[in-house]
């Protein structure tokens, strides 16, 4: 079975201490930054292959947009979505699968299908996740939102943001235990973007030493988002990719153990330099 902790300690002892890079293959039609780019067979396949050749750790298949103000689709349709190209890429490569939804059965078939890790931007809040989860054996990362995906970005509001994003996060992971979850099999990501303002934002990736300190691996995903485009006044998704490698480096030397990018090559690259020059 999968085990995100040895590859961790083997990719850092192996590669100068290099996080493991986390792939976005989003088969989706509106996704925020290549909606509709990978759902022909064409355009997917050779993603999928660039991202390999790359040096790709682990590949995140994602089958509905959780971007702002984006419109939930039905189970059936996710997993029509997803369950092919998860089928597909286990039977063509050893690169470990992730899949990102909040959806139980969807998390289910897709463990059955290949998937290792679950992504979970609902941090398996949803009823019966955390035992579809735990029945599973899969990995699973535990993500902060505040509110729903329709409205998160409208007014969101903190006493403490870092204290807040930590505190729920250590909860969730707790009840996790609770259920019969083994720690070694939780990941933790602060949930950039969703129901955060760039202050918000700002302030978590300069305390990401505090999500560290929690003691599970953390993930971090600011990716093409929009603090990138806030902090370059880049509108444009494909502007934001000098700035979103920036980041991923920068979370890196922070601690964050794994980082959730759409530019693989570009990222693997900047990390190689930056590791082997330290």
């Amino acid at each position: 079975m999968f085990n995100i902790k040895a590859l961790i300690d083997e990719k850092s002892s192996t590669q100068d201490g290099m996080p493991l890079v986390m792939g976005v293959l989003n088969v989706t039609p509106d996704s925020f930054s290549d909606g509709g780019r990978f759902v022909t067979q064409n355009q997917f396949t050779q993603h999928v292959a660039e991202m390999v050749l790359a040096g790709v750790d682990i590949i995140d298949v994602g089958g509905e947009s959780t971007r702002p103000g984006a419109i939930k689709i039905g189970l059936q349709q996710e997993l029509d979505r997803v369950l092919p190209a998860i089928e597909w890429i286990a039977a063509r490569y050893d690169t470990p699968l992730s899949i990102d939804t909040y959806k139980p059965q969807v998390m289910s078939e897709a463990v059955s299908g290949g998937a290792v890790l679950i992504n979970d931007v609902n941090a398996l809040q949803a009823e019966g996740a955390i035992e579809c989860a735990i029945n599973s054996g899969a990995t699973v990362c535990l993500m902060h939102k505040l509110g729903e995906f329709a409205t998160m970005q409208d007014t969101p509001e903190y006493q403490d943001v870092v204290k807040d994003v930590c505190d729920f996060l250590l909860a969730r992971a707790n009840l996790c235990q609770q259920a019969g979850m083994d720690k070694n099999k939780i990941i933790l990501d602060p949930g950039f973007g969703f129901g955060k303002t760039l202050a918000h934002n700002s302030e978590l990736f300069e305390n990401l030493e505090r999500f560290v300190l929690l003691g599970y691996p953390l993930l971090v995903g600011v990716s093409r988002k929009r603090m990138i485009g806030d902090i370059l006044n880049a509108a444009a998704v494909e502007d934001r990719i000098v700035g979103s490698v920036a980041a991923a480096v920068l979370a890196s030397l922070k601690g964050a153990r794994i980082v959730r990018v759409h530019d693989v090559k570009e990222t693997v690259e900047a990390l190689r330099v930056t590791m082997h020059l330290m």
